[in-house]
């Protein structure tokens, strides 16, 4: 039920979002009702150059009006892939709110980003609230995160399979039959509540085999959609590198962060004017013309151009702050490129042509295998060509490209975007698989506080004395001011003590592990490493390396017992049995 109101309300969000934006679009560049901004000609230049830097001052007011509003240093953004990964999809709404309409700002003004960023975050924003209200389990919130992000996509494409698969994929992180209903349930109710809406034209309007191929598609034809697949992770990872660059000179160049998106949206439209309006916006426009049969054939140098500076002005938009992903420029991008490989190919190799692939098959391979380089999902994006296609042989193709790309970028650069940027903010997060219980379960937590202490400087005797054998096998040992300095093993203390009984050894002498403590920031993991390392049962758990106050001891055995149990509990939630 929860999984199907989230749905409805994701459909009813994206088709919310989808027509301020076009209504925002209108409005700056003075486009007729219902028309697509990146498949219009004939633009008023002055509106190109100015309609993206409006939205990028407006943006920056924006940012700057949230910087002066919290009195609290602000904190990254928490998306539905960190969300599940660290947090037990737990988002804020608000936040999800605030990125929604920057999303809608960015991209009605022209900055060369979707919207389909937006809709996940908002739509799995309020999917993690409502299960909060409902006081779901960590699973179960997780799910739900994953039916909000799921609905989301499904909406923005038509395509329920594809959300369903996303969600799987990217935002779960796993695939079990306990998550099949929900998932499902809320990429059919969102894909219906939004085509109820909103009317949503199909991206690849072609439904005959003769519009892929002059003949039929054998398993030879595999060959250049194999190529076509490593031809796009190499792309990919220049389009990810070429983000981080534009966003390390602005960065550089010590703009104020709420004056970047302006300037950003004066490159933007400048490179729009200079090239053309394909680049702005989405692209939901240009790639309807790229795909539509009736579109007169560009040349390789107007299609390299094209590329080049649709690109070029993606990583100038998210570089310099608006807000959007590139899921969908990805997709425009892999289009342009499967095209220039179908018109390069005869020069560079005339045996391909012998294939028989039109130049929108190669569209259509090229599109899911630059977007599963940089987005990820390998069967969300075979899924997306099905159902945008309507063609199994095109799909079996597809899936050899994305297989392809996904691998090569997967062993070379070992991130999509999301991953990427995490791992620019120093989080080692490469999935939305759940780690989080892993930090929540630290030495803190699990250590015993009850811990006695006795100082270096205590006689042997008297140590012994009041620590017989049977008693509690280690003793904690400080130094004149409190700080941590070993830990004692009382059956070697007597055994030292008994072996030479006319000389008595100082307790100095028998401290064992002086460099080897825990801090209670710690999780389960690394503190199971320490053990392994200093080859010790138990450790002594200090506030902090510099002023090593104990605070507690943890023992291996205790450790291990409780990471095993949680691994156990993650087991068993992941596969959908009672935890």
């Amino acid at each position: 039920m929860l999984a199907g109101l989230v749905g409805c309300g994701a459909g009813a969000a994206v088709a919310g979002m989808s027509v301020a934006a076009q209504m925002l679009r209108e409005m700056l560049f003075h486009l007729p009702s219902g028309t697509r901004l990146s498949a219009t000609t004939g633009l008023d230049p002055f509106h190109i150059v100015l309609g993206p830097a409006f939205g990028g001052a407006v943006v920056g007011l924006l940012l700057l009006w949230l910087g002066r509003r919290s009195t609290r240093p602000r904190r990254p953004m928490i998306d539905p892939i960190e969300a599940n990964a660290l947090h037990g999809g737990r988002m804020s709404i608000r936040d999800s709110t605030v990125v929604a309409l920057q999303n809608v700002l960015s991209n009605g003004s022209g900055a060369s980003v979707g919207l389909e960023a937006g809709y996940t975050q908002l739509c799995a924003g309020f999917a993690s609230r409502l299960g909060l209200a409902f006081e779901l389990r960590r699973s179960d919130l997780r799910t739900l995160v994953g039916c909000g992000s799921a609905a989301a996509i499904a909406a923005a494409f038509g395509a329920p399979l594809t959300g369903a698969f996303y969600a799987f994929e990217l935002i779960v992180g796993t695939y079990s039959i306990a998550l099949l209903t929900p998932v499902v349930v809320a990429a059919l109710c969102g894909s219906l509540v939004a085509k109820s809406l909103a009317a949503q034209p199909a991206l690849v309007a072609a439904a005959q085999p003769e519009a892929f191929a002059s003949g039929a598609i054998t398993a030879i034809d595999t060959l250049p959609s194999l190529a076509l697949g490593l031809v796009c992770a190499g792309l990919g990872i220049a389009i990810m590198r070429g983000v981080t660059l534009v966003e390390a000179g602005v960065r550089a160049s010590r703009v104020h962060p709420a004056l970047a998106p302006m300037i950003g949206g004066f490159c933007v439209g400048g490179l729009a004017l200079a090239v053309t309006p394909q680049i702005l916006s989405g692209g939901h426009g240009a790639l309807h013309l790229q795909f539509e049969p009736d579109t007169p054939a560009m040349g390789i140098l107007a299609l390299a151009v094209l590329f080049a500076g649709k690109a070029t002005a993606s990583a100038i938009s998210i570089g310099c702050g608006f807000r959007g992903g590139l899921f969908f420029a990805s997709l425009f991008l892999g289009a342009l490129a499967g095209k220039i490989f179908a018109a390069a190919i005869p020069d560079a190799l005339p045996g391909l042509t012998a294939f028989g692939l039109t130049p929108l098959a190669y569209g259509v391979v090229g599109m899911s295998a630059l977007a599963v380089a940089v987005i990820g999902g390998p069967l969300t994006m075979t899924f997306l060509a099905l159902e945008l296609t309507g063609s199994f042989p095109i799909t079996g193709l597809v899936l050899v490209a994305v297989i392809a790309s996904s691998l090569t970028v997967r062993k070379t650069f070992g991130y999509s975007f999301a991953t990427w940027r995490f791992h620019l903010r120093g989080e080692s997060i490469r999935s939305a698989h759940d780690i989080g219980w892993i930090r929540n379960l630290t030495v803190a937590a699990l250590m015993r506080r009850d811990v006695g202490t006795v100082g270096i400087a205590t006689p042997m005797p008297e140590f012994l004395a009041a620590h017989p054998l049977g008693s509690p096998s280690r003793v904690v040992i400080v130094d004149g001011e409190g700080r941590y300095a070993g830990i004692v093993l009382v059956p070697e203390a007597h055994a030292a003590a008994r072996a030479d009984p006319d000389q008595t050894p100082d307790l100095a002498e028998v401290i064992r592990y002086p460099d080897a403590f825990l801090i209670p920031e710690m999780n389960a993991k690394a503190a199971a490493a320490a053990f392994d390392r200093h080859e010790s049962e138990a450790l002594a758990v200090v506030d902090s390396r510099d002023t090593r106050r104990v605070v507690g001891l943890l023992t291996e055995r205790h450790t291990l017992k409780r990471y095993s149990e949680e691994l156990d509990r993650q087991r068993r939630a992941m596969v959908g049995e009672a935890v």
